[in-house]
């Protein structure tokens, strides 16, 4: 793996890493419960992801594997959580714009998130996607290393909301622990995993 590239995204790639996510999230249970239209699914959720990563991109960073063939083979998103976010200009009204019909499912998720999020400072890991192909590589990984890195020199924690079991154990060995509570659910019961990795 010693011969991986990863480097930071342009602000005009932003796109591109959302639709990628999409793609690599598309049979996660939260994604069936905010879109459950398969056929409006990997759009919808591509504009969200989208959007989110804008955010990310202002403060933040985001980070990527290109893959051979085009594209990305995995990409990370991150926001930092030392100091507030910057307020988002009209967010909620593209979020409608980009959501439709489904526009409370992802205000759902947007009230279970806020709710649960850590107070202390701390760096996000809000999106971590690997191209189904490229999955197994060790390339998640690699991605999370870069930036923990950085964060253990600095002595800043991190967090993330796992999307199920397999990941929680994934996340473990690269220093995540449950919180308490560690289960927060969506409407239809779908469950993510609050987890944080201590400053070192």
């Amino acid at each position: 793996m010693s011969d991986l590239v990863i480097r930071r995204i342009r602000q005009d790639e932003i796109p591109a890493v959302g639709a990628m996510i999409s793609n690599a999230f598309d049979d996660l249970a939260a994604n069936h419960y905010l879109v459950p239209v398969p056929a409006e699914r990997e759009k919808v959720m591509a504009g969200f992801f989208t959007l989110e990563s804008e955010t990310a991109f202002k403060q933040g960073r985001i980070e990527v594997i290109d893959h051979p063939d085009g594209g990305y083979a995995a990409a990370a998103v991150w926001f930092d959580r030392e100091t507030d976010l910057p307020e988002a200009e009209a967010y909620m009204e593209r979020l409608e714009a980009i959501a439709g019909e489904h526009f409370e499912r992802f205000g759902a998720l947007g009230e279970l998130f806020e709710k649960n999020h850590p107070t202390d400072a701390h760096w996000h890991l809000a999106f971590l996607g690997v191209r189904p192909s490229e999955q197994g590589r060790g390339l998640g990984g690699a991605l999370m290393k870069n930036v923990h890195d950085d964060l253990d020199a600095n002595g800043v924690a991190a967090y993330l909301e796992a999307t199920n079991e397999n990941n929680v154990r994934l996340y473990r060995r690269y220093g995540y622990q449950p919180m308490d509570p560690c289960e927060i659910y969506l409407p239809d019961g779908t469950a993510f995993y609050r987890m944080w990795r201590p400053a070192s």
